[in-house]
């Protein structure tokens, strides 16, 4: 029986409307800051960034920024792609991109299946998804990301001996997590004791969806899994 499911992997894409003004801000910033999938595939990534970078890392769903922004500041040589269909997220991360001058930040506003596919094989140094859509009923399972052919793009995309990070406040979506990851020739739990699961990685910045969990009495995990 395979995992394979022939649809989106997320929920609704808008929410409120934006602003006539914050509209404007992303329809004249996203040509220069969203990856054009149409191009030819770069042979290096690095080139695809305004600043001089070394790496390159991907987060897939960013959700409210919190994270993809506070990496990039704190790592400027590191080129970051953020992956967020949802419209107000991305109109978030546009709107402090702009005020703040990031340079080492690219967006992708569609399924992240597509960017995976696009991406050369072995070009990404780090990949993230935190905390994402639980798809909480068991009949809605088969729309979690995690799965064995999202697992094979990540494992075509990123490098050997290097990491896969993951993390949920959702039981059930961490069992799945590490079952197909276990399951999953290219990927192994690095985990050596039960505090390196649930403890977030350095200099963790949190995110909305982590505090909405703590309030509500659910504990995060923070899985993390080498490319082998």
């Amino acid at each position: 029986m395979t995992d394979r499911y022939e649809g989106s992997f997320y929920g609704r894409r808008k929410g409120k409307p934006l602003s006539p003004s914050r509209t404007k801000l992303v329809e004249d910033a996203m040509p220069r800051l969203a990856l054009d999938l149409g191009s030819p595939v770069p042979a290096d990534l690095t080139g695809l960034f305004d600043a001089d970078v070394e790496d390159v890392c991907l987060e897939v769903g960013f959700g409210g920024g919190e994270h993809l922004l506070h990496r990039a500041r704190e790592n400027p040589t590191t080129g970051f792609i953020g992956v967020e269909p949802f419209v107000g997220s991305m109109a978030k991360v546009v709107t402090t991109v702009v005020a703040e001058d990031i340079k080492n930040i690219r967006l992708y506003d569609d399924d992240a299946i597509n960017l995976l596919d696009w991406l050369p094989e072995a070009s990404i140094d780090l990949a993230y998804q935190l905390y994402p859509d639980p798809w909480p009923k068991k009949r809605h399972w088969k729309r979690r990301f995690i799965n064995q052919q999202n697992l094979d793009r990540y494992a075509r995309v990123l490098k050997p001996g290097h990491q896969f990070r993951f993390a949920s406040d959702i039981d059930t979506y961490v069992d799945w997590t590490l079952r197909h990851c276990r399951d999953h020739a290219a990927f192994e739990w690095t985990a050596q004791c039960a505090s390196d699961w649930k403890t977030p990685w350095d200099n963790w910045p949190g995110t909305r969806y982590e505090a909405k969990a703590i309030r509500e009495g659910r504990i995060g995990r923070y899985l993390t899994f080498l490319r082998v």
